[in-house]
């Protein structure tokens, strides 16, 4: 069974069951369900910030420190581009592989045109791969930033990664994604500008310019990915982040909110899927009564209510 091999840790039977869950079909819902009872223990961490900003090769050398402290780590790589592209992460995802570390799994998926880069197959993988044993999940998303926020939903603890040299710090005091981090990574930082920008975020957190979500008082780091300079203090903060959320009892809560907003876009995808079938069978119809009768109250109506009798 291909749950059952998954299970024992067998990769390619992990892909293919991952991509069943991810395309929803029968098997793959069913073993998400039983994967469920297994979930509930990973610590995961979103990895977000603007394009540019080393956010892959950062992943890389967390996945390194990770396994060498005996963790089991999975990696989900949000791809914002068409999922019938080869899209801007291949590449990343390549980079990831070729760590060659047993325990690690990287699995790249399309946004879906969210926006916020958290879908509702990211949030089904999350789940999966914490049920396969993966104590350690790491979500990098779109970087699509200050419409990034959508992360808070997923994981347990973000962090922002932040590029000297390209205006974040301009950027770092305005609402939105510096609204959400639990920890601030300033990467490339053998650059001139890096000062500046720690600087800007310091003062940022120090005056409570940004929002201390759960009482945490974000953590700042600076880092120099390519050179794995600043990892093993990244990942130290993330496990100090951890234990804080389970003292707290919000790591059990964060889990709940995920599964309730798992299901959630779940089924506004059921209810939009629904709506796209019944616009496409009355197409005329729609085309008649809106470029000809102008009846867009009547045909609102109308298709709600065949949304309804569908439903």
């Amino acid at each position: 069974m291909l749950l059952e091999r998954a299970l024992e840790g067998d990769e390619l039977s992990i892909s293919r069951l991952l991509t069943k869950i991810e395309y929803m079909s029968s098997e793959g819902l069913e073993s998400l369900q039983e994967l469920m009872k297994r979930s509930g223990k990973a610590h995961v961490v979103g990895i977000t910030g603007s394009p540019g900003a080393g956010k892959s090769t950062l992943i890389g050398e967390l996945i390194k420190e990770y396994v060498t402290r005996g963790h089991r780590v999975g990696v989900i790589l949000i791809d914002p581009s068409s999922p019938f592209s080869m899209g801007s992460f291949m590449g990343n995802r390549i980079r990831l592989t070729s760590v060659e570390e047993k325990n690690v799994f990287v699995r790249s998926i399309a946004s879906r045109g969210h926006l916020g880069g958290i879908s509702s197959e990211a949030l089904m993988l999350i789940e999966a791969l914490d049920g396969l044993g993966f104590d350690r999940i790491i979500v990098e998303t779109v970087g699509a930033g200050q419409t990034d926020t959508d992360v808070v939903n997923g994981v347990h603890t973000i962090a922002v990664v932040n590029v000297p040299g390209t205006g974040d710090e301009i950027q770092a005091l305005k609402a939105g994604i510096m609204e959400i981090g639990d920890v601030y990574v300033v990467n490339k930082a053998d650059k001139v500008e890096a000062e500046m920008l720690f600087n800007v975020l310091r003062f940022a957190i120090d005056t409570a310019e940004v929002d201390y979500r759960d009482g945490w008082k974000p953590k700042l780091v600076k880092t120099i990915a390519t050179k794995g300079v600043g990892i093993k203090e990244t990942v130290d903060i993330f496990e100090e982040h951890l234990e804080y959320l389970k003292q707290k009892g919000i790591f059990d809560e964060r889990i709940r909110e995920r599964r309730i907003k798992m299901m959630e876009l779940l089924l506004r995808k059921k209810v939009n899927d629904v709506i796209t079938k019944i616009i496409r069978e009355n197409n005329e119809i729609v085309s008649k009564k809106l470029n000809e009768e102008h009846d867009i109250i009547g045909i609102l109506n109308e298709i709600y209510k065949l949304v309804k009798e569908t439903m």
